[in-house]
């Protein structure tokens, strides 16, 4: 039957094989396979208002619940707030929170919060006081700068909204 010639929409060269976590070099007196580790890229996006009560709670607790699981498996993910979800970083921050110890814990993947977003929901000093950057990498005409999600998406990382 033979190797087949293409993988999904991929051509594959006469001497690769794809096994998923596999890599494989055939050569005309060796075979090398060398077992790989998917590291996945995660964009996890907080809108989530917490002044929504406990299903906003929930959806935050299971973002931050995500990118520790992500962290544990040696993936790459990176937290967001936009919209009004950059009113968490300061309520997360509180030793009272319930999920204070897990924001914690996954602190150090806190890429920013959405500049103009914290501007509009009045939360642009509660960011400033967490020592969140503010992310403003989408120049939209009319504000004073938007984290962008789109970038994610280019970049091809899996990207989540709670």
């Amino acid at each position: 039957m033979g190797t087949p010639r293409f993988y999904a929409r991929y051509s594959i060269l006469k001497n690769q094989f794809i096994v998923s976590n596999v890599a494989t070099i055939k050569s005309d007196t060796t075979i090398t396979t060398i077992k790989t580790k998917l590291k996945m890229k995660i964009a996890i996006i907080i809108l989530s208002d917490p002044k929504a009560g406990e299903e906003a709670l929930g959806r935050t607790f299971n973002a931050l619940a995500l990118a520790a699981e992500a962290i544990k498996r040696g993936d790459e993910p990176e937290i967001i707030f936009t919209g009004a979800g950059t009113r968490w970083p300061v309520e997360l921050s509180k030793l009272t929170h319930p999920a204070h110890g897990l924001y914690e814990s996954v602190l150090p993947s806190v890429a920013g919060a959405c500049n103009h977003c914290a501007v509009v929901f009045g939360a642009e000093g509660g960011v400033k006081a967490c020592g969140l950057p503010t992310l403003k990498d989408n120049d939209l005409a009319g504000t004073q700068g938007l984290a962008s999600i789109r970038r994610y998406l280019a970049e091809g990382w899996q990207t989540l909204v709670f």
